[in-house]
Protein backbone atom coordinates (compact mmCIF):
# COMPACT_ATOMS: atom_id res chain seq x y z
CA UNK A 1 0.00 0.00 0.00
CA UNK A 2 2.89 2.54 -0.86
CA UNK A 3 1.36 5.67 -2.31
CA UNK A 4 2.52 6.45 -5.39
CA UNK A 5 2.13 10.48 -5.34
CA UNK A 6 3.50 11.19 -2.39
CA UNK A 7 6.90 12.63 -2.72
CA UNK A 8 6.93 12.42 -6.16
CA UNK A 9 6.44 14.18 -9.16
CA UNK A 10 3.19 13.87 -10.40
CA UNK A 11 0.89 14.76 -13.64
CA UNK A 12 -2.48 15.59 -13.52
CA UNK A 13 -4.27 12.43 -14.81
CA UNK A 14 -6.42 12.80 -18.43
CA UNK A 15 -9.47 11.98 -16.72
CA UNK A 16 -10.77 10.67 -13.76
CA UNK A 17 -11.04 6.67 -14.85
CA UNK A 18 -7.34 7.02 -15.21
CA UNK A 19 -7.08 8.76 -11.96
CA UNK A 20 -5.38 6.68 -9.17
CA UNK A 21 -6.40 7.00 -5.48
CA UNK A 22 -3.63 6.01 -3.05
CA UNK A 23 -4.54 5.30 0.40
CA UNK A 24 -2.46 4.61 3.37
CA UNK A 25 -3.33 2.59 6.79
CA UNK A 26 -5.89 4.48 9.16
CA UNK A 27 -3.95 5.73 12.11
CA UNK A 28 -6.30 5.61 14.86
CA UNK A 29 -8.35 2.11 13.77
CA UNK A 30 -10.77 1.04 15.81
CA UNK A 31 -11.88 4.61 16.47
CA UNK A 32 -14.87 6.63 15.14
CA UNK A 33 -13.64 9.77 14.19
CA UNK A 34 -14.54 12.00 11.30
CA UNK A 35 -12.31 13.13 8.29
CA UNK A 36 -13.31 16.25 5.84
CA UNK A 37 -12.53 16.90 2.60
CA UNK A 38 -13.09 20.07 0.51
CA UNK A 39 -12.62 21.55 -2.59
CA UNK A 40 -14.16 25.03 -3.01
CA UNK A 41 -12.84 25.70 -6.26
CA UNK A 42 -14.44 21.98 -8.09
CA UNK A 43 -14.80 22.26 -12.14
CA UNK A 44 -16.12 19.51 -14.75
CA UNK A 45 -17.61 20.39 -18.02
CA UNK A 46 -21.37 20.66 -19.11
CA UNK A 47 -21.90 17.09 -21.32
CA UNK A 48 -24.54 19.53 -23.44
CA UNK A 49 -22.64 22.68 -24.22
CA UNK A 50 -19.08 21.80 -22.98
CA UNK A 51 -18.75 25.19 -20.68
CA UNK A 52 -17.38 24.74 -17.35
CA UNK A 53 -19.53 24.04 -14.58
CA UNK A 54 -18.20 25.11 -10.69
CA UNK A 55 -18.88 23.46 -7.31
CA UNK A 56 -18.05 23.18 -3.90
CA UNK A 57 -17.16 19.79 -2.33
CA UNK A 58 -17.85 18.93 0.90
CA UNK A 59 -16.92 15.26 1.56
CA UNK A 60 -16.73 13.40 5.04
CA UNK A 61 -16.07 9.80 5.73
CA UNK A 62 -15.79 7.67 8.96
CA UNK A 63 -12.42 5.75 8.16
CA UNK A 64 -12.13 2.03 8.24
CA UNK A 65 -8.63 0.56 7.84
CA UNK A 66 -7.59 2.75 5.59
CA UNK A 67 -7.30 7.17 4.68
CA UNK A 68 -6.92 8.37 1.41
CA UNK A 69 -4.07 10.43 0.61
CA UNK A 70 -4.89 14.11 0.13
CA UNK A 71 -2.72 14.70 -3.21
CA UNK A 72 -3.90 11.75 -4.87
CA UNK A 73 -7.03 13.03 -4.41
CA UNK A 74 -6.79 16.33 -5.54
CA UNK A 75 -5.30 14.89 -8.78
CA UNK A 76 -8.58 12.95 -8.90
CA UNK A 77 -10.62 15.77 -8.80
CA UNK A 78 -8.09 17.85 -11.00
CA UNK A 79 -9.14 15.18 -13.52
CA UNK A 80 -12.26 16.38 -13.85
CA UNK A 81 -11.09 19.83 -15.24
CA UNK A 82 -12.28 17.96 -18.92
CA UNK A 83 -14.41 15.34 -17.80
CA UNK A 84 -18.01 15.95 -19.54
CA UNK A 85 -20.94 14.91 -17.02
CA UNK A 86 -23.67 16.68 -15.16
CA UNK A 87 -23.58 17.33 -11.75
CA UNK A 88 -25.37 14.41 -10.31
CA UNK A 89 -22.51 11.77 -11.82
CA UNK A 90 -19.53 14.13 -10.43
CA UNK A 91 -20.88 14.04 -7.35
CA UNK A 92 -22.40 10.74 -6.78
CA UNK A 93 -19.40 9.37 -8.60
CA UNK A 94 -16.83 10.85 -6.23
CA UNK A 95 -18.78 9.76 -3.65
CA UNK A 96 -18.99 5.65 -4.98
CA UNK A 97 -15.67 5.65 -5.98
CA UNK A 98 -13.84 6.39 -2.42
CA UNK A 99 -16.43 4.21 -1.01
CA UNK A 100 -15.88 1.08 -3.16
CA UNK A 101 -11.81 1.67 -2.86
CA UNK A 102 -11.08 2.92 0.46
CA UNK A 103 -13.84 0.74 2.32
CA UNK A 104 -14.53 3.65 5.02
CA UNK A 105 -17.23 2.67 7.85
CA UNK A 106 -19.36 5.66 6.02
CA UNK A 107 -18.92 8.17 3.53
CA UNK A 108 -20.75 11.26 2.19
CA UNK A 109 -20.73 13.70 0.02
CA UNK A 110 -22.30 17.62 -0.83
CA UNK A 111 -21.66 19.02 -3.94
CA UNK A 112 -23.27 22.48 -3.77
CA UNK A 113 -23.11 23.62 -7.80
CA UNK A 114 -22.90 27.17 -8.72
CA UNK A 115 -25.82 28.26 -10.94
CA UNK A 116 -25.84 28.47 -14.41
CA UNK A 117 -29.08 29.64 -16.38
CA UNK A 118 -29.98 30.95 -12.93
CA UNK A 119 -29.82 27.38 -11.03
CA UNK A 120 -27.73 26.30 -8.45
CA UNK A 121 -28.08 22.55 -7.94
CA UNK A 122 -27.07 20.55 -4.73
CA UNK A 123 -26.30 17.04 -5.14
CA UNK A 124 -25.64 14.89 -1.74
CA UNK A 125 -25.13 10.99 -1.49
CA UNK A 126 -24.26 8.86 1.52
CA UNK A 127 -23.20 5.73 1.58
CA UNK A 128 -26.01 4.55 4.51
CA UNK A 129 -26.66 5.50 7.82
CA UNK A 130 -23.49 7.20 10.11
CA UNK A 131 -22.10 5.45 12.69
CA UNK A 132 -23.58 5.34 16.50
CA UNK A 133 -21.90 7.97 18.07
CA UNK A 134 -20.13 9.48 15.30
CA UNK A 135 -20.08 13.65 15.57
CA UNK A 136 -21.46 14.77 12.04
CA UNK A 137 -20.63 18.77 11.81
CA UNK A 138 -23.18 20.19 9.30
CA UNK A 139 -22.03 20.26 5.82
CA UNK A 140 -22.31 24.37 5.95
CA UNK A 141 -21.53 26.22 2.34
CA UNK A 142 -22.52 29.84 2.34
CA UNK A 143 -25.47 29.88 0.38
CA UNK A 144 -25.87 31.60 -2.89
CA UNK A 145 -26.89 35.25 -2.32
CA UNK A 146 -30.01 34.24 -4.64
CA UNK A 147 -31.50 31.92 -2.59
CA UNK A 148 -33.37 34.12 -0.50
Amino acid sequence: MTPIHLGQTSTLPASPAEAVLDYVPNPRPGKPYLVRLTSPEFTSLCPVTGQPDFAHLVLDYAPGDTIVESKSFKLFLGAFRNHAAFHEDCTVGIGERLFAEMKPLWLRIGGYWYPRGGIPIDVFWQSGAPPAGLWLPPQDVPTYRGRG
